[in-house]
């Protein structure tokens, strides 16, 4: 007690502010600073390209084309092929979206947008056409490094892709969905769903 005349220990402290220390919450914060503001730097950037279109829709798909159309290669391949490596997933998605950024830079849509004073390389007449074939190059690009790095790599053990993959699912679970009624199979929701959609398809094509 302090009445007793008893001093208090002495509190050693450590710089909790210098980067590299391994305590906890410390790296954590610093990093989380450093991310946004890459996150704002990034959005005011993207915000002066915007700028360059006339309809944002076309940038809207632009975006797509370059980020959403590897990243669904990708995820199909990955669903249905139990071949498939985390490294392949990885260089896939960079090549899609190598190509599709690719794509879009020497179209006329990223040369009027980035206001560069050369010539597109590629002219597909709109942005919306630009932006289809540059989801297609990414798609197929995306596709064809996946397939030939998974051939080069070791895949992970089949134990460990069991309901992630088509056709490695649980069987007990596939038995319980044989053994329910029609209007609880989310097999047959999956149909009427496709079937219902269908029609909506008819008038593009």
């Amino acid at each position: 007690m302090r009445g007793s005349g008893c001093r208090d220990p002495p509190v050693r402290s450590q710089d909790p502010a210098k980067f590299g220390e391994p305590t906890y919450g410390v790296r954590a914060p610093l990093l989380d600073r450093r991310v946004t503001v890459v996150g704002v730097v990034s959005g005011i950037g993207t915000a002066f390209i915007a700028s360059g279109y006339s309809n944002i829709m076309n940038y809207i798909l632009a975006l797509f084309s370059i980020f959403n159309a590897p990243l669904f290669a990708t995820f199909i391949i990955g669903m249905f092929w139990k071949r498939m490596t985390p490294a392949a997933a990885l260089w896939g998605l960079i090549a899609g979206t190598g190509g599709a950024a690719f794509i879009f830079v020497t179209s006329e849509s990223g040369v009027d947008s980035l206001g560069f004073s050369e010539p597109p390389l590629f002219t597909f007449g709109s942005g919306l056409s630009a932006s289809f074939w540059g989801a297609v190059v990414a798609f197929v690009a995306d596709a064809l490094v996946t397939v030939t790095v998974s051939l080069v790599t070791t895949p992970k053990p089949v134990e460990e892709l069991a309901g992630l993959v088509y056709g490695s699912a649980v069987r007990a679970a596939e038995t319980h969905a044989e053994h329910q009624v029609w209007w609880q199979n989310p097999v047959t929701f999956g149909i009427g769903a496709l079937v219902l959609a269908a029609p909506l398809y008819i008038p593009f094509l």
